[in-house]
């Protein structure tokens, strides 16, 4: 036996070994996917099945792509870079450089970015004359990368009214720049290169007789045209070898279509999928409640994870009172698991949304616990709170040059570079600040000290300057100073509160199709203003700011340094750790609100929760809190469902510690009273009236399931309580009628 075989089981070996055919290999979390890719593409090398040259392999990172190339370049003496490894848009980018004239582009053709491609659309709809408004750019960007990851043209697209006529106008006159200018977007690269061996016989024959086997990494995950592309490419002679895992599918946002496994199975007529079910990554409790979890889900491939390590310890759950107690505890925890000698960057804090990270953040800086952001900004880094947070600064100080510079053309009110350099010659030149200078060009004369913009002087002395600049300055100047007047007066939420509804901040990102993580990182700032204010002795503006910019700047990890790892689910796909805290595990944030609006939504979401759990590989925490602060107001939560449906038996319920943060009222549902979830005791009416019903306090009913007392109101047979079900709503019960039991 090769010795590239030796160190694979049955399976792998099995998928390894394979002859020349299409295979669809269905790979489970820690199950040694990578390792069963390469060494398939050294083994068809050394058995002489095919050449270097004559391999295709494909995957969704650059880092996935040039770990592959590594592993082969260990197992085999040859050079690898001249291997068509790489990614979609990698792959595609190469095929278009070779055949850029039958594909209708210029041989230095250039590459748009994201940010690129959104100035390009803005320079298209200021020449139109669009109404930004009306058609925020960022909803054009994604009507047009839509469309071309349905592989559609704008002649394709099929408009049904007025908005979606102007949206393929758009998208017609961007194409028309793009061929002008000779410059391609990222989903371009595909959909031209679909298109070039779609139509051009010689090109798609010749790719075809070259590349006899093609590997296609992370199948799950590839989108309707992409599948598209590879069918094209994979002539008679082809064999494709597709590795992935239906049940770690999560990028439907992105496109990612997991009926492509499904419709592979026919159109390739697979025999029988290989499954890869042995786990080398987690112990068997965790394995357990990963696959009693997703097997909710319907329509899977289907697959069950094994271990040979052992049962390993049970899942720990922690039911806390407050969002704040829940933090507490995540960071006593770590200390324990530090103190054991776990490093830092073995452990994991996820969370759904990137909101939920605030608490855990500002819980890590007082117990100055090092952390990373993984794959994303601290709280207060991030773009869409640092905007915020400079309007703050504005309120509290117009002459703050920097806060000015960052927000006075965002939300884009007109006033462009030029102007602005204008005002910075002249406060170079005359000395001062930009506000200032502001007031200066607005009024026509030097500044008063105070007072809200005169708007009749505006415009008048030496004001020179066009139109549409000056209008802006003068409703930024105007704007500022109002929210200055109103805001004096305000406590440090409301502060917030109106800031954000009048600086337009809500409004742009709301206009974004991928502004809803945004919206929820600003609401989320009241919720930490809200809190400022219990916590700190003087809870005003200028303290509040400069609580923000210390959270901001200390503690930060250095490049090798140990630290604790912070990030969302999505984000940890792909990655595993000794030690993982899922954290906020409560209905309306897992699963998320929004999943119960999108179809199929609510089975992503159960195979977000599976990816989470299967990042760990010796020690699992799953907490939730009875109640939480989300918007500025406390909201009271009943655990997730997922919970429900993990099997008990790995489960240890852990008890609450007796104590809240310094600033939090007491919690009003009472505490377990033993370390393990406790017996369901049940009250009947008499008993029930002689212990009333608390608001906060969590509740089973035999129908409706786990809830959580939101009012109780009537003595006596006319007692009734009103219970928030989660997924059955809120409903009244009266007592008499309904017994309740309580957790």
């Amino acid at each position: 036996m090769s010795s590239l075989l030796t160190a694979l089981n049955p399976e792998q070996l099995e998928a390894v070994t394979l002859p020349h055919q299409s295979a669809l290999v269905l790979a489970g979390a820690g199950s040694g996917k990578t390792k069963v890719l390469t060494t398939r593409i050294a083994y068809l090398i050394q058995s002489g099945e095919v050449s270097p040259h004559g391999i295709l392999a494909v995957t969704f990172t650059n880092k996935a792509a040039k770990e592959m190339l590594t592993r082969i370049a260990a197992m085999l003496p040859i050079n690898t870079r001249g291997m068509w490894i790489g990614t979609f848009h990698g792959l595609c980018n190469r095929l278009l450089r070779a055949h850029h004239q039958d594909a209708g582009l210029p041989q230095t053709f250039q590459i748009l970015d994201s940010a690129d491609q959104l100035a390009v659309i803005k320079r298209i709809l200021k020449n139109l004359g669009a109404d930004d408004e009306k058609f925020p750019p960022r909803q054009v960007q994604w009507f047009i990368n839509n469309a071309k990851e349905e592989g559609l043209r704008a002649s394709q697209v099929e408009a049904y009214d007025d908005y979606t006529r102007k949206m393929v106008e758009f998208y017609a006159s961007y194409e028309h720049q793009c061929n002008k200018e000779g410059v391609v977007d990222f989903a371009e690269l595909l959909l031209r290169s679909y298109e070039l061996l779609m139509r051009n016989e010689i090109v798609r024959e010749h790719y075809r007789s070259r590349f006899l086997h093609i590997l296609v990494d992370e199948f799950q995950d590839t989108s309707r045209l992409q599948y598209k592309w590879l069918r094209l490419l994979a002539g008679p002679k082809t064999a494709v070898f597709a590795v992935g895992d239906d049940d770690q599918s999560i990028y439907a946002f992105r496109g990612a279509n997991t009926g492509n496994m499904r419709e592979f199975e026919q159109d390739f007529r697979i025999p029988r999928i290989i499954k890869l079910e042995q786990n080398y990554r987690s112990h068997g409790n965790i394995l357990d409640a990963a696959n009693t979890l997703i097997r909710n889900n319907n329509g899977r491939l289907g697959k069950n994870l094994w271990t040979s390590e052992g049962r390993g310890e049970p899942i720990r759950v922690y039911n806390a009172p407050t969002d704040f107690d829940e933090a507490a505890f995540i960071v006593d925890e770590v200390k324990s698991l530090r103190a054991e000698g776990v490093q830092l960057s073995q452990i994991a804090l996820l969370y759904r949304s990137n909101a939920q990270s605030r608490v855990l953040e500002h819980a890590l800086f007082n117990a100055s616990l090092p952390y990373r952001v993984y794959g994303g900004m601290r709280f207060f880094e991030r773009q869409e709170i640092k905007h915020a947070l400079a309007y703050l600064r504005m309120i509290a100080n117009p002459e703050d040059d920097n806060a000015l510079l960052r927000i006075v053309n965002f939300p884009a009110r007109g006033i462009g570079l030029r102007s602005l350099e204008q005002l910075q010659d002249e406060v170079r030149q005359q000395g001062g600040s930009l506000w200032e200078a502001m007031l200066k060009k607005c009024r026509g004369r030097e500044p008063a000290t105070s007072g809200l913009l005169n708007k009749s002087s505006a415009g008048v002395g030496e004001n020179k300057e066009p139109d549409r600049p000056r209008r802006g300055i003068e409703g930024f100047v105007a704007l500022i100073e109002s929210m200055r007047q109103v805001c004096e007066t305000l406590p440090l939420p409301e502060i917030v509160e109106h800031m954000l509804e009048h600086s337009g901040l809500i409004r742009h990102y709301q206009a974004e199709r991928e502004g809803a993580d945004r919206l929820e990182n600003l609401n989320e700032l009241v919720t930490a203003a809200t809190a400022f204010v219990h916590e700190a002795e003087d809870d005003g503006l200028a303290v509040f700011l400069n609580h923000a910019s210390l959270e901001a700047g200390e503690h930060q990890a250095g490049g090798g340094e140990d630290a604790l790892q912070l990030m969302t689910v999505h984000s940890a796909k792909g990655l595993e750790f000794h030690s993982v805290f899922l954290s906020g595990l409560e209905e309306g944030l897992f699963p998320h609100d929004n999943s119960r609006n999108e179809a199929g939504g609510l089975e992503e979401e159960r195979r977000l929760m599976y990816v989470a759990v299967t990042r760990a590989k010796r020690r699992l925490y799953l907490s939730f809190a009875q109640s939480r602060m989300l918007h500025g107001q406390t909201r009271y939560n009943i655990p997730t469902r997922f919970i429900e449906e993990i099997p008990q038996g790995v489960l240890k319920w852990l008890q609450p510690v007796q104590k809240t943060a310094p600033w939090r009222p007491a919690p009003l549902s009472p505490t377990q009273e033993v370390a393990q979830r406790p017996q369901i005791r049940e009250m009947g009416v008499r008993e029930a009236t002689a212990s009333p019903w608390r608001v906060g306090q969590n509740v089973v009913h035999a129908k409706f399931g786990a809830g959580v007392i939101v009012n109780c109101e009537g003595r006596g047979a006319d007692a009734r309580v009103e219970v928030k079900f989660g997924r059955n709503g809120s409903k009244w019960l009266l007592l008499e009628y309904a017994k309740l039991t309580a957790l």
